[in-house]
């Protein structure tokens, strides 16, 4: 399909591309959550904007700064998908158009830093809000638990291979 031709506006919702969105998010998260179980949260660089992005986040969505960051820790869907969340986020968004790159395309985000990426913990969300969020979580030590998680599940599945590599007698 020539992306010359292709009005967005007009477009039908196509199976293999919806398919093919899903698939890219997927191999997002898998890379992110394998980032988490090998760097520190803290010590984490998503962009090379991380600074501008936290501050502006941190500025534009004050919620995020209330009770021990309680509206990062758990994002709130209803919130996000709300006619004022959804304005905040569209003009937040649109600073990062020509600044990051595919910064609308969707991204699995989870709903609740302190657990793993799961059926009921995790949302689709822009690209860009991904960044944002994760970014404010990695520098408040909101993902230090999910480090966490991340290597014992690692040291889990590492323990695992070599029980069966020694089983089938290789090692």
């Amino acid at each position: 399909m020539s992306t010359q031709s292709f009005d967005p506006n007009n477009a039908q919702n196509l199976v293999e591309i919806e398919k093919q969105f899903a698939v890219k998010a997927v191999e997002h998260a898998q890379t992110y959550w394998n980032l988490l179980e090998k760097v520190p949260p803290r010590a984490l660089k998503l962009t090379k904007l991380d600074d501008e992005i936290y501050e502006h986040t941190m500025s534009a969505f004050p919620e995020f700064n209330e009770e021990n960051h309680v509206h990062l820790v758990k994002l709130d869907e209803d919130w996000l998908k709300s006619n004022i969340g959804k304005k905040k986020w569209r003009e937040f968004c649109q600073v990062y158009e020509k600044k990051v790159k595919d910064y609308n395309f969707g991204s699995l985000i989870r709903t609740d830093a302190r657990q793993e990426y799961g059926e009921t913990n995790t949302i689709f969300v822009t690209r860009i809000q991904f960044y944002a969020i994760e970014i404010a979580r990695n520098r408040l030590g909101l993902n230090d638990g999910a480090h966490e998680i991340a290597k014992a599940d690692a040291e889990k599945e590492r323990l695992k291979k070599e029980k069966a590599a020694k089983k089938h007698g290789t090692s």
